[in-house]
């Protein structure tokens, strides 16, 4: 329960202490600034505290963006303001520093504008909500309070509530064949008390059900797939359309939704892979190079975001270009089409499920998303390169930690340490030739499980050292992890490909999938603003350059089903060991309440 104090004149029949009852708040009065501050003493320390002018008219929605969003340590709209537990103290002194006695009626007569004005200067981040339609105002006067409530009466604070559960920025098969619909469903989850992470989770075991129904390998096990798969993709847009209507946020919510869609989509891949194998087509090679594709794209877009965010003189003539195209309603979907996004890719895959076959529909996905990353990268590469952006510290941090280097790289950045300069080309060329050229060789070599295959790893470990040897703050520098990743999971690929070993191509599925999970984790550890895993673990796992290390002398001693039983080993033990640690710390983690409103991935 959160403890809401009127003070102010009283209003008789106001509707204000039943809706604030309906919010969740304890109503309780204060005559003046000395018994609010009493009041608010008398809270206990972990419980949200919210002071409301009794002369408050408006839309209770607007009371409940102001009041009950988790995202903000503090937040207000004219006539009320709230305070989370690491804002009390803030909220504590404002009302302490409000004098008494003759003078200051100025700052009594709307106390909670004193007091968000007064929050306001104390830089606690202070959230003013952005009301739109919405009324939320202080009516001092009886023709201004009937004024506000012909305002309030005049806009359904319901419709609005409905149309901002939906993402600001989506798809276009999202906004036009999901979410008209979907925002009812979410609506009827949050009357019944459902909370995202319950349509989080219903949306990941429908996937799975789909998966294993594609996994029968017959006609209806994939037309049902295909269903199942789209109904999946409804409940993920219902639980954040829930999150947002019933301003129900928090960080494991948002790392839930962005592992679990990973979840799915690589299972259905398995799945896919498996019902092609029931029918004697051997496809594991396309679905595990469909996962890599996809993860490397995922790569490129947190790796461009973490090295810009914050950066200071952020524009460019490119950036200006697409801001200018995004001016013309046509040239927006096109444009969100042509990334393919997670609704115009799953719904293609669950149409091509249903109505071709398993290697039809990996070929389609392979080419649609090859085409949409180079469209991404190819942006992004322009925009970095005609921008002259001062990147921080924080973001050449984060580079690194999503460059995920173990103990062999970090000992040769160490040796390299003070060569080269920072804000040059020297950081993306050498994580571009650590990846090169062990694919280089690993596919054009006859035999590439040999111990030459081993020499080139070392020879890529140098390279990858001296990639991360300097601060990542140069123009491209955010191409490293991705040139990482990509280096990583198709060594593995090509490696189980061309070994010959039956079962070596699902092992390595499985193990890209741990090492994907563990890389996804990090990146939503460092977007809720809790830093990267611990070097711990990072050094367990080996890092990009100890992985491939071990897996290439994995393939040089054993034999093709020794590999092939190792793979499987590895996955298993690194799996458990990510799993475990990002369960323990999303379980435990204090990290504030995210939301992405930015486009799916």
């Amino acid at each position: 329960m959160s403890t809401a104090i009127l003070t102010g004149p009283p209003v008789a029949g106001s509707p204000l202490e039943a809706d604030l009852r309906t919010l969740g708040f304890d109503v309780r009065t204060a005559n003046d600034p000395a018994s609010a501050a009493e009041l608010i003493a008398a809270v206990p320390a972990q419980e949200r505290v919210a002071v409301v002018d009794p002369r408050f008219v408006g839309h209770q929605h607007a009371l409940r963006l102001a009041l009950t969003d988790p995202r903000f340590p503090a937040a207000a709209v004219p006539g009320a303001l709230t305070a989370q537990p690491e804002a009390r103290a803030a909220l504590a002194r404002a009302v302490g520093r409000i004098p008494v006695g003759a003078g200051t009626a100025h700052l009594t007569d709307v106390l909670t504008d004193t007091l968000t004005e007064s929050l306001d200067r104390d830089g606690i981040g202070l959230h003013r909500v952005e009301l739109g339609s919405l009324v939320a105002t202080v009516a001092l006067t009886p023709a201004q309070r009937e004024d506000a409530r012909e305002a309030v009466a005049a806009v359904d604070d319901e419709a609005v509530r409905l149309r901002t559960a939906v993402k600001s920025r989506d798809g276009f098969f999202t906004t036009f064949c999901i979410s008209p619909y979907s925002r009812y469903l979410a609506r009827w989850c949050a009357r019944r008390g459902l909370t995202p992470n319950q349509v989080t989770t219903a949306s990941l075991l429908t996937a799975l059900i789909a998966a294993g129904c594609a996994a029968t390998g017959t006609r209806g096990g994939f037309v049902a797939a295909g269903v199942l798969l789209l109904f999946s993709f409804v409940l993920d847009c219902t639980d954040g359309q829930l999150a947002r209507y019933s301003l129900q946020y928090s960080t494991m919510g948002a790392w839930l939704d962005a592992t679990f869609d990973r979840a799915k989509e690589y299972a259905y891949y398995a799945g896919l892979a498996l019902g092609a194998a029931r029918g004697g087509d051997d496809v594991w090679a396309l679905a595990l190079g469909a996962m890599v594709l996809q993860t490397c794209r995922h790569v490129v877009d947190f790796s461009f975001n973490e090295a810009n965010h914050d950066a200071a003189a952020n524009t460019s003539p490119t950036a200006a270009l697409s801001d200018k195209l995004d001016s013309v309603g046509w040239t927006v979907w096109v444009r969100r089409m042509i990334v393919l996004p997670i609704g115009e890719r799953w719904a293609m895959i669950a149409v091509l499920t249903a109505l071709t076959t398993p290697r039809i529909v990996f070929y389609a996905l392979l080419i649609g998303c090859a085409l949409a990353a180079c469209y991404t990268t190819a942006g992004r590469v322009l925009r970095s390169l005609t921008r002259r952006a001062r990147r921080t510290d924080r973001a050449a941090r984060a580079l690194a930690d999503l460059a995920d280097s173990g103990p062999l790289a970090e000992l040769i950045a160490g040796s390299a340490r003070g060569r080269g300069r920072t804000g040059s080309f020297l950081a993306p060329v050498m994580a571009f030739l650590s990846a090169a050229v062990l694919l280089v060789w690993v596919i054009s070599e006859d035999d590439p499980t040999s111990w030459l295959t081993v020499g080139v790893a070392v020879c890529s470990a140098l390279l990858a050292g001296a990639a991360v040897a300097r601060l990542l703050k140069g123009a491209l520098d955010w191409l490293v992890p991705p040139f990482f990743r990509a280096g990583e999971y198709t060594t593995i690929l090509v490696l189980a490909a061309r070994s010959d070993a039956p079962g070596a191509l699902p092992a390595a599925f499985g193990l890209v999938a741990a090492v994907a999970y563990h890389h996804y984790d990090t990146v939503y550890r460092i977007r809720g603003g809790t830093g990267a895993p611990p070097r711990w673990l990072v050094r367990a796992t080996g890092g990009h350059e100890g992985r491939i290390l071990v897996i290439t002398v994995l393939a040089a001693v054993l034999s093709p089903s020794g590999f092939t039983i190792a793979l499987t080993a590895l996955a298993v033990v690194l799996a458990l060991l990510v799993l475990i640690e990002s369960i323990r710390f999303w379980v435990s983690s204090q990290a504030p309440a995210v939301h992405d409103e930015g486009e799916p991935a």
